[in-house]
């Protein structure tokens, strides 16, 4: 029997350490080698998000757009639960019934709010490309849950009920987290490949003529990345159900890693860093919007800010000027929509009025001309 402390490892291959490195405990400390490799990236970008809280707490209070906040709340819910799991994984002792249970609701935790976020994305890039509504988010989350909480509902079930034999530890007689089985995984991984690279061939099929899809490289680099990341996964763990248990779990191993480590700093660099980065952020999705589309009345808000440039107070932000109301939206327009002459003169500040230019608020001089006659 092989011990657990650094004196008496087993032989290791390439093989035996794919599964070893997601039970190992540094000295008897409880703290695995697999929550630590998935702590350090998630507490190092936990660090960066806290260094540039600041200046992101300026520009989204600086913008009218909603879709901004969604993204950065997505993003710090993501890591702060990433770091729970971690945290309390490392503090509980797995090989116990207790704490294997809590160590398995806390991995579907994590896999809950990862695929919210994953599904978010895609629905806010496609679905709802050319609005940028508070309800329409809500909607939009609100889907998302319920999708995602079937699906870890079932993961979780089929975790607990159906333990996979790949993940038990005949040392310490106990099951790690499976995800769900290998061909749960493998059904699941294989299913969202394909819906990724469907979405890569819509700009080259004759249905891109009926949909708004994106322009911007940087949404269809995000998905070819979780489509790759989603066949790699398929196909590691199809070799875990019917073919080389090894190889496919150094596969599986590594997929997990990429995804439950860096997928919430993918998505904030692909639409956050450069609203966060540049004084006047591009569009994130470009949209040949439809102009004509009645707006709802949550849609119309204060123009996006032209300048971050100079940050000195709240009113330089409140009373700057912009051209069009549809600045506010993430998604371009073909066009714009001319606003209202009273409207942006409203949005000036003060200190910006030069003396003599005034807006006229006395009768139309037809009424200065005209007279009534008396009757």
């Amino acid at each position: 029997m092989y011990g657990i402390n650094g004196s008496d490892f087993p032989p290791v291959t390439e093989d035996t350490f794919c599964k070893y490195v997601l039970y190992y405990e540094i000295n008897n400390s409880r703290v695995r080698i697999w929550d630590l490799i998935i702590l350090i990236p998630n507490a190092l970008f936990v660090l960066f998000l806290v260094v540039r809280f600041n200046k992101a707490q300026l520009k989204l209070r600086a913008t009218s757009s909603p879709i901004f906040l969604t993204f950065y709340s997505l993003v710090w819910g993501n890591v702060i639960i990433s770091l729970i799991r971690c945290g309390v994984s490392m503090t509980v002792n797995a090989s116990m019934p207790f704490g294997g249970l809590v160590d398995k609701i806390l991995w579907v935790t994590v896999r809950f709010f990862l695929l919210a976020t994953e599904m978010s994305v895609v629905i806010f890039g496609l679905a709802f490309g050319h609005m940028d509504s508070r309800s329409s988010i809500r909607y939009v989350l609100l889907a998302t849950s319920f999708i995602s909480l079937a699906f870890t509902i079932t993961q979780g079930t089929l975790e607990i009920v159906m333990p996979d034999d790949i993940f038990h530890i005949d040392t310490r007689d106990y099951d790690l987290f499976g995800h769900g089985g290998m061909l749960f995984w493998f059904t699941s991984s294989l299913v969202f490949a394909i819906i990724y690279f469907i979405i890569l061939l819509l700009p080259w099929i004759p249905l891109r003529e009926y949909l708004a899809l994106p322009t911007k490289l940087s949404f269809y680099l995000y998905i070819l990345l979780l489509a790759l990341l989603d066949t790699t996964q398929a196909v590691g763990a199809g070799l875990l159900a019917w073919g080389s248990m090894q190889s496919g779990l150094c596969v599986v191993d590594v997929t997990t890693w990429l995804y439950f480590s860096l997928y919430t700093p993918l998505v904030y660099h692909t639409f956050l860093s450069e609203f966060f980065s540049v004084s006047q952020p591009s569009i994130m999705f470009s949209y040949k919007a439809q102009m004509d589309e009645p707006m709802e009345d949550d849609q119309v808000s204060l123009p996006h800010q032209q300048s971050f440039s100079s940050l000195k107070t709240d009113s330089d932000y409140i009373y700057q000027q912009s051209n069009s109301v549809y600045d506010s939206t993430l998604f371009e327009a073909g066009g714009t929509t001319p606003m209202n002459p009273v409207y942006s003169a409203s949005l000036q500040s003060p200190d910006s009025i030069v003396s003599g230019q005034s807006i006229e608020t006395g009768p139309p001089p037809a009424f200065h001309t005209q007279h009534i006659p008396s009757t």
